[in-house]
């Protein structure tokens, strides 16, 4: 075939690929684009050398050609920000709202009330993009509600996100992959090996409990033998592909009673939980083969699936969140590697902060290598012959969205980043994050936009692409803090349509009756924190656990407090105590910080700024480190002084802006009639437990909770216009 020819094949089979990437043409006009929206989990631009960072050491940046030639066609926003955790930012991306207006403040555990997830009342993306013909989905981790690990705070279980507005969920409603399994499914039921990666290593690598060779058993019951003969670690290959490896065993008729598939095992095992569009719910255990395998690689394998069966002219948007890296961090296959990757099976998965660093990014570059093949699989984008991404998004109908949702987590932040004010905290390091956009209506390709733009803008970014007018569309009782984004797009040199951002974090709404989760300490920022239920998941985090059966004593301590008296007595330097409330907020070249935190002897709750001038340079920006606040200096700039005034003033403002409207649940500012209805319904639901309706947070929604309803009938809480 002559090259000419194959050339012009080659583009038109890329425009014209069925309801995936392709443009369709309709008897009703230009379809409005579809949207594919990657979210990525745990990673700040500190992580990227797209955004010309991802360390100071060129052979320890992470590779990934693929997000990198998304940003060659596309725009990066150097200068965007998230909320400190995930949750809330999750919520901001679909809802427009800041964390002060709807009380999801932090990432939310299980001890958190229905108040502190996302509402049913609020009018969320799929829902506006449903107006416009729009089907919707999401797939993997989105973390905007409770879970099965407390079904009392969970109103709707498991068929959560559909009740949302997304017509299809298939993935996880925990806020990261479960701790890792580090019995290996049972396989060391005789020598009690603790196998820190969630697999039995070869004998290279653990000459005392690692095995060569053995049995791979599947769910089916059936059985492969496997060794090093075949592959270099013969019980990771086994967990790759969803087995449990029994070492130095021979296959049986049947699987061996020891062995466990109902045990989640980080990245590789875990409960599934699908959202049908009739309502319909399903839960697979991780004893069924669908659960089981690679996250980032299932993530995508579902993903695509998803997109081929939409039909040709529907338009649709697709959220894709990919567990990656969030914690606990876990040895990816070494099939989604570069082919000079360290060898995987080497790993110990401990603490040791260089090796967390490298996992890291292995994990990283196997997302990565998995977004590519998204985007492949889709038709939205085609490999060259020598194996890179070729995305060409003029010749495609979607617009590909990739955002973070917060920070790196401290121990795998990049150098010059701060990793004891990364994520968690609202410094630079745990809230500058990437954004990528590409698209067929992008105006010269390539260039980076340096304006201030906040996770609550993809709100209006969504609406913007769909045709949504959201001042038209929206009640204008509904305070919504989006932005435009769009004319970042389609005009070059666009001055900056925001004069200031803003990022907090806080305490979720728990119930009164209930106590707080035990502390967990944090050595790599040296801060006790109390929102880890579970031993285990603070141990993910490279903790030390203060809860019962912990460093101190079968029954544990209470509080992070009684964590720095127990410090003191054993003669050690107290340490830092997670405040309960952060809050950020900066113009083009200065951030103000405030900082609420509980005083031990006082027990009362104290107020701090700090102030900093920061810019996004690369590679070494001016960053807020804690030798850097202004307010330190025994004199500001008078240029200095007047920012902080400002900010000072517009941060009062803003959080002065909440409307509240004691007995509204519905979100309308208004108490009547339909808070009554409303308040019945979930009075039943879930047997009358925690719920929107839930005005004194006990966790039960009873007669005191109508009670406040009927005190405050017929109040209009509207501002006035």
């Amino acid at each position: 075939m002559p090259a000419l020819l194959a050339a012009i094949l080659s583009v038109f089979i890329l425009a014209s690929c069925d309801s995936s990437g392709g443009e369709v043409a309709s008897d009703k006009g230009p379809q409005p684009p579809n949207i594919l929206f990657v979210v990525l989990d745990d990673l700040g631009v500190d992580q990227l050398s797209a955004f010309g960072y991802g360390g100071l050491i060129p052979s320890q940046v992470p590779r990934t050609p693929n997000i990198d030639a998304i940003a060659h066609v596309g725009v990066r926003f150097r200068n965007a920000w998230s909320m400190p955790t995930c949750t809330p930012s999750r919520a901001t991306f679909f809802q427009g709202r800041y964390p002060f207006r709807t009380d999801v403040k932090n990432a939310i555990v299980a001890s958190d009330l229905a108040n502190s997830q996302v509402s049913p009342f609020e009018i969320t993306t799929p829902k506006l993009l449903k107006e416009k013909g729009y089907v919707n989905a999401v797939i993997g981790k989105m973390h905007l509600s409770g879970s099965n690990l407390n079904p009392a705070n969970n109103p709707f279980g498991d068929g959560v996100m559909h009740e949302l507005g997304w017509d299809y969920f298939e993935g996880y409603l925990d806020g990261g992959p479960y701790p890792i399994d580090k019995t290996a499914g049972g396989a060391n039921h005789v020598s009690g090996a603790v196998y820190g990666c969630g697999f039995v290593p070869n004998v290279n690598n653990d000459p005392t409990h690692g095995a060569d060779s053995g049995a791979c058993y599947k769910p089916n019951g059936s059985c492969t033998a496997i060794s090093t003969a075949s592959t270099a670690t013969p019980g990771l290959a086994c967990l790759e592909g969803g087995g449990i490896f029994d070492p130095g065993q021979s296959c049986r008729a049947s699987v061996p009673a020891y062995l466990d598939f109902n045990l989640q095992n980080g990245y590789y095992t875990s409960e599934l939980i699908i959202n049908q569009p009739d309502g319909g719910v399903e839960v697979l255990p991780p004893s069924d083969a669908r659960s089981r395998g690679y996250r980032s690689t299932l993530e995508t394998d579902r993903a695509v699936a998803w997109v081929k069966q939409q039909k040709l002219g529907q338009p649709w948007m697709l959220s894709v969140g990919y567990s990656a890296i969030h914690t606990p961090l876990q040895p990816p296959p070494a099939s989604l590697l570069p082919g000079d990757a360290l060898k995987i099976g080497a790993y110990t998965c401990s603490s040791d902060l260089q090796e967390q660093r490298q996992l890291t990014n292995h994990m990283l570059e196997a997302m990565d290598k998995e977004i590519g093949r998204l985007l492949v699989e889709t038709g939205i984008a085609r490999y060259a012959k020598d194996g890179t991404l070729d995305y060409r998004p003029e010749n495609s109908n979607t617009v590909v969205v990739v955002m973070a949702d917060n920070g790196t987590y401290g121990p795998s932040v990049k150098l010059p980043f701060n990793l004891t004010r990364a994520k968690g905290f609202p410094y630079q390091s745990g809230v500058w994050v990437p954004l990528i956009v590409a698209g067929p209506m992008v105006k010269e390709p390539g260039r980076e936009v340096p304006h201030m733009v906040s996770s609550v803008d993809m709100y209006s970014l969504f609406s913007e692409l769909a045709g949504i007018d959201l001042q038209k569309t929206l009640p204008e009782s509904l305070q919504v803090d989006a932005k435009p984004v769009l004319a970042y797009l389609t005009e070059p040199g666009r001055e900056s349509i925001r004069d200031t951002n803003y990022t907090e974090t806080g305490t979720n709404i728990a119930s009164s009756n209930a106590s707080a989760p035990p502390p967990c300490v944090i050595p790599t920022s040296n801060m006790c924190v109390q929102v880890f239920p579970q031993k285990g998941i603070c141990e993910d985090q490279s903790g030390t656990w203060y809860g019962p059966g912990g460093v101190a004593g079968p029954q544990g301590l209470g509080s992070c407090c009684a964590v720095n008296d127990y410090l003191v007595a054993q003669g050690e330097s107290p340490v830092d105590i997670l405040p309960n409330s952060q809050k950020a907020i900066r113009n083009d070249f200065y951030k103000l910080v405030r900082i609420d935190r509980l005083n031990c002897a006082s027990q009362q709750i104290e107020s701090a700024d700090e102030f900093y001038q920061v810019d996004q340079a690369a590679p070494l920006p001016k960053l807020d480190n804690a030798l850097s606040n202004l307010l330190a200096l025994p004199n500001m700039t008078p240029e200095a002084q007047q920012n902080y005034a400002a900010l000072q003033s517009k941060l009062s403002a803003l959080l002065d802006s909440r409307t509240v409207c004691p007995g509204d649940g519905n979100l309308d500012l208004m108490v009547d009639d339909a808070d009554i209805e409303n308040w019945k319904h979930y009075s039943t639901l879930n047997g009358g437990r925690s719920s929107w309706y839930d005005f004194n947070h006990d966790g039960l929604t009873n007669e005191a909770d109508r009670s406040v309803i009927e005190q405050n009938m017929g109040k209009d809480c509207r501002p006035s216009s």
